[in-house]
């Protein structure tokens, strides 16, 4: 480390002319008593004392040179357990200090400033700017930069998370906000670009490749661990940070992109081109553009697009939220096509749902529409099922509800009335009721009742009794245990009184 001239001269001095001790000096003026040492030593004014011991590590210095000569990316750690087998008995902290002194350094490298053509290249990547609260949900802040390599000019758009589907609508929005694209785009080895890569041999990502063949560029990704290819775009990045996102305050990401456009048809387009001082970005855009390749006539189709399963309940998961679909799909597997905005949820072509997208989480979006057919739905089914277990126990009572429903009766209303009927009279009763009712042609409970009754009275038989009655009813004829009365009726004689003479 360097220390500055000036520290240098007031330690000198101090020791010097004021006579301070070591000690005085690192406290006074901050800095470390080896600090003190070196200063005094390198201005021939060493402080005398006691020569300094040997340190515990020198015996082992070949040792560990040769060790990391060889093994340049061994751990300190395993390094001390090394010369601990060894014999050395030094602490593990002061080890590693040696160690980082010891470890040698790859050489610096040098670099080639590139220069690219009008309209040849352009550079894209990925930013993290923290994380947004959206009610349950924590969601990454995303900037996709993109950057014209000739003219420096810049674009920025925020996203709540970096997937395939932003990414591609990044590249759009770039395109025309710059009114076309370069020939080639360079990209680092981001998973929406390479999937697999040995030494040169690149496998791209099949979604890119479509949709790189319908702007008509070039993608290119940069050799692994080579972000000084791409370092237009990472310069930018870092200027982003300081000159647009410090201390930025906003409203929700809508507000934040709206800032960011003023920003970079602003600040950012009127900036100094670095190629030339006297001319500024937009200058240098002026003549980049004509270079520039066209746009295509037709756009790309853009949207996050995946396939879900709809379980026993009629909703779709996507995204950690849940949106409703017809409850003729359960059980099945649509397609769920979402941006921003809205989520679209498609069978096939056929669009079942048209939803608002929600960034929070654990939140269900319902169509009104939907759940109320649902609820019809369950209604009928409770009808159907009613009119099955009469049809079983009393066939007559599916002609008498196909007469109701010729007349426009409530179906559910008079398959409730003969199930408690059924219940109270039972099967053989009801069925005869039934068929005198159909005879009459009067398909209605009433007539059902009036039927059953009369047979009752022909019969003798008793009324029927509801089989379930209230409780107070039932607490109230509950059977009481009844007490003799015979103690009551004695009566009570006292005992006459005797005299004694």
């Amino acid at each position: 480390m360097t220390i500055p001239l000036e520290l240098a001269a007031r330690i000198e001095r101090l020791y010097t002319i004021e006579h301070w001790r070591v000690g005085t000096i690192a406290r006074q003026l901050h800095v470390h008593r080896d600090t003190v040492r070196r200063v005094l030593r390198e201005h021939g004014a060493a402080p005398p004392g006691v020569p300094l011991r040997r340190s515990l590590v020198e015996p082992y210095r070949a040792f560990i040179g040769e060790t990391l000569q060889k093994y340049p990316t061994l751990t300190a750690r395993r390094l001390y357990d090394m010369v601990c087998e060894r014999g050395y008995a030094g602490q593990a902290s002061h080890f590693r200090h040696l160690v980082s002194t010891m470890r040698p350094r790859p050489p610096a490298e040098a670099y080639l400033r590139l220069r690219t053509l009008p309209g040849d290249q352009m550079q894209i990547d990925w930013a993290h700017f923290g994380h947004l609260q959206i009610g349950q949900a924590r969601r990454p802040l995303m900037g996709f930069v993109a950057v014209l390599s000739y003219s420096r000019r810049v674009f920025l758009r925020y996203f709540l998370n970096a997937r395939m589907d932003n990414f591609l609508r990044g590249h759009v929005e770039a395109f025309n906000a710059f009114s076309g694209l370069a020939r080639t785009l360079l990209y680092d080895n981001l998973k929406s670009v390479v999937l697999e890569r040995v030494d040169d041999t690149v496998r791209f990502n099949p979604e890119l490749l479509a949709f790189a063949k319908h702007y008509r560029f070039e993608p290119r990704p940069v050799a692994v661990a080579r972000g000084n290819q791409k370092g237009r775009v990472e310069r930018q990045i870092d200027f982003i940070r300081k000159s647009f996102f410090a201390a930025r305050t906003f409203v929700d990401v809508a507000d934040l992109n709206a800032q960011a456009r003023h920003w970079c048809e602003g600040r950012a387009f009127d900036r100094s081109w670095p190629e030339d001082d006297a001319l500024s970005v937009r200058q240098a855009f002026a003549v980049e553009q004509p270079h520039l390749l066209g746009l295509p006539a037709t756009g790309y189709a853009l949207g996050e697009r995946l396939d879900v399963a709809v379980a026993k309940s009629p909703y779709v998961r996507f995204d950690w939220n849940d949106y409703s679909v017809p409850h003729t799909h359960v059980l099945r597997t649509v397609s769920v096509l979402a941006d921003e905005q809205r989520v679209r949820i498609l069978d096939g072509i056929a669009e079942l749902a048209n939803h608002p997208r929600s960034f929070d989480r654990h939140q269900v979006i319902e169509d009104a529409s939907h759940v109320q057919a649902l609820v019809e739905h369950k209604r009928r089914a409770r009808a159907h099922r009613g009119c099955d277990a009469l049809a079983q126990v009393a066939p007559a009572a599916t002609a008498l509800l196909q007469m109701a429903a010729q007349r426009g009766h409530n179906l559910g209303q008079i398959t409730a009335a003969l199930l408690r009927l059924l219940d109270q009279y039972g099967a053989p009763a009801l069925q005869a009721a039934l068929l005198e009712a159909c005879r009459r042609d009067v398909p209605h409970p009433n007539a059902v009742r009036l039927a059953l009754e009369r047979a009752r009275e022909r019969t003798g038989s008793p009324p029927p009794l509801a089989l379930a009655l209230p409780e107070h009813v039932t607490r109230r004829d509950a059977p009481m245990r009844t007490q003799s009365l015979a103690s009551y009726d004695r009566r009570y004689d006292p005992p006459k009184d005797t005299d004694d003479d």
